[in-house]
């Protein structure tokens, strides 16, 4: 690049940028509902959109553990110690720790990482964990990168000829590579719209997983996107989310689940997308990213480069938790997305003797989920659940469905909560220091059986998990990691974090909490009970 000898490549701040602070989510539901109009115009006009033709790379696979570096030591250690059956754990459980140990492996990693994730946000955390990954590529580790495609449609519609270039910027550098997961052909908004219409079941199915690995040694497994609402920096709200952190065996189980997607007939890599950009295009955009990092004041405090982890993983070393464990995944195949995950969680359910814990960002039952439920119950297994609130909702559509199963959930026997906006762990556990946000939504998809066997991933309880996206996640049997998730979830469930939801005397619900008791579901506002009431009237699988 002309008058840069180091080889670095920026990247512009306009790397994925959300428009209107909508969700994913809530975007495929305005789309979903607005496309059925424009579907007129297509059977009028017979359009189709055109395909983009490329040639298809051949399979690859990821690189053989680091034989070097802190996350070679770390196993190695571990190997020495418990055998080379187990892994060791580490639970994320604050935003705080979900952002600082996904920069400590992508500091730490020497030859590898491989990043897979639903959504990746241009914002000041997004922006910053990709300064870290392109500053881990200057140094000669391999870097892949995997994302959704639904993401791009977030970014910013006044420049629509730019749409793909951030991905231009950062695949031109010689040792990253991207590719987009069930990608559209057509990249223009209007287009898009079009041809959600006409493949309307095939784009509808979207890449939910979120993984990190690094160095075939250490991954990081769970809930959150890379965004500042998952990070703890977002001043509007953030998520209370949660990943564990693992090194060992369950890294290499999960770079089978990453290739099992890169080579997929479902991902398209963005060098097929277009032309790569000139060196005065790279030029011009590589300085705003630079100076919304130095601006973003949710990260003063944090350093903007490489920093040094040792004494960060020799301390960790001490607290982290020996198991066994066993990845999940639904697959891409040739037509569809198979549907592997509902099984494993339904197998995992049904080993309950004692205590099923469940704390799940979206649920909305189905007859035979709550009839497994009431049978556990009957059985003696004493069953929790904490999920949003309608006041907690990023998607009210959710709630909409999720609420006709309150009274069912509650008269099969389980014990139900829902999140508080204004949760006492607000500040401790979803907000990062210094920002201050305006309320906590629950993005936690986490499961303990008999304080045994834990499950932490990306599935939610719903039709669009079990049926249409691709999740992931890890099954982990170890007491003390169990006792840990345990601990936090009954935290998250006390009167000052989530309404305890009963049945009062006289068949009413009732939402108790440390200092209230309220008779109609919480809200944050008088738009949310309006959109809660509109969205009853749309299938339970278009949010």
């Amino acid at each position: 690049m002309e008058g840069d000898q180091s080889g670095v490549i920026w990247y512009p701040a306009a790397l994925f940028t959300k428009a209107n602070d909508m969700t994913p989510n809530q975007l495929l539901v305005n789309l979903s509902r607005r496309l059925l109009i424009l579907s007129a115009l297509l059977l009028v006009a017979g359009c189709a959109t055109t395909r983009i033709s490329y040639k298809r790379p051949a399979p690859e696979y990821a690189l053989a553990p680091a034989s070097t570096g802190i996350l070679h030591g770390h196993e190695t250690a571990v190997r020495r110690q418990h055998g080379d059956k187990v892994s060791a754990f580490h639970l994320l459980d604050s935003n705080a720790d979900g952002l600082e140990w996904r920069l400590a492996l992508i500091d730490s990693a020497t030859s590898s990482l491989d990043l897979q994730y639903y959504l990746w946000y241009g914002d000041d955390g997004g922006l910053l964990l990709m300064h870290r990954t392109i500053a881990a590529a200057n140094r000669g580790v391999k870097v892949r990168i995997l994302i959704d495609d639904l993401d791009t449609i977030l970014r910013d519609a006044a420049t629509p000829e730019l749409r793909d270039h951030p991905f231009a910027v950062i695949d031109a550098h010689p040792n990253i590579e991207i590719r987009l997961f069930n990608p559209w052909n057509a990249r223009m908004i209007l287009g898009r719209a079009f041809e959600m219409v006409e493949e309307m079941e095939h784009l509808n199915q979207r890449m939910h997983n979120k993984l990190l690995v690094a160095d075939n040694r250490a991954a990081i497994i769970g809930g959150r996107n890379l965004g500042d609402e998952y990070l703890g920096l977002n001043s509007s709200f953030n998520f209370h989310d949660l990943d564990v952190l693992g090194i060992g065996p369950v890294a290499r189980d999960a770079s089978a689940i990453f290739d099992r997607f890169w080579n997929s007939e479902w991902v398209m890599p963005v060098e097929a997308l277009q032309e790569p950009l000139t060196d005065q295009e790279v030029d011009d955009l590589r300085g705003q990213v630079a100076g919304q990092l130095q601006a973003a004041e949710a990260l003063v405090g944090t350093p903007l480069e490489t920093g040094d982890w040792h004494r960060d993983f020799t301390a960790l070393a001490e607290s982290m938790s020996i198991g066994a464990s066993r990845t999940f995944t639904d697959t891409p195949d040739q037509d569809a997305v198979s549907h592997h995950m509902p099984d494993a969680i339904r197998d995992l359910l049904a080993t309950a003797k004692q205590e099923l814990l469940i704390t799940n960002a979206y649920i909305i039952p189905d007859e035979k989920f709550l009839e497994r439920l009431a049978e556990l119950v009957r059985r003696g297994v004493k069953v929790r659940i904490l999920t949003n609130s309608l006041a907690t909702h990023d998607v009210p559509a959710v709630n909409s469905h999720y609420k006709q199963w309150r009274e069912s959930l509650l008269k099969a026997g389980i014990d139900l909560y829902e999140m508080r906006p204004d949760a006492a762990i607000r500040r401790e556990i979803a907000d990062r220091a210094p920002v201050t946000s305006g309320f906590m939504g629950l993005h936690t998809k986490a499961i303990v059986v008999d304080r045994q066997r834990s499950f932490i991933g990306s599935m939610n309880l719903d039709p669009r998990s079990s049926e249409i996206n691709s999740e992931m996640g890890v099954i982990i049997d170890s007491t003390e990691l169990a006792k840990k998730l345990a601990g936090v979830m009954l935290r998250d469930m006390a009167p000052e974090n989530s309404w305890h939801v009963v049945l009062s005397p006289e068949g009413e619900l009732r939402w108790m909490s440390v200092d209230e008791v309220l008779d109609i579901q919480p809200a944050r506002d008088f738009l949310q009970r309006v959109e809660d009431q509109f969205f009853m009237m749309f299938p339970k699988d278009y949010y």
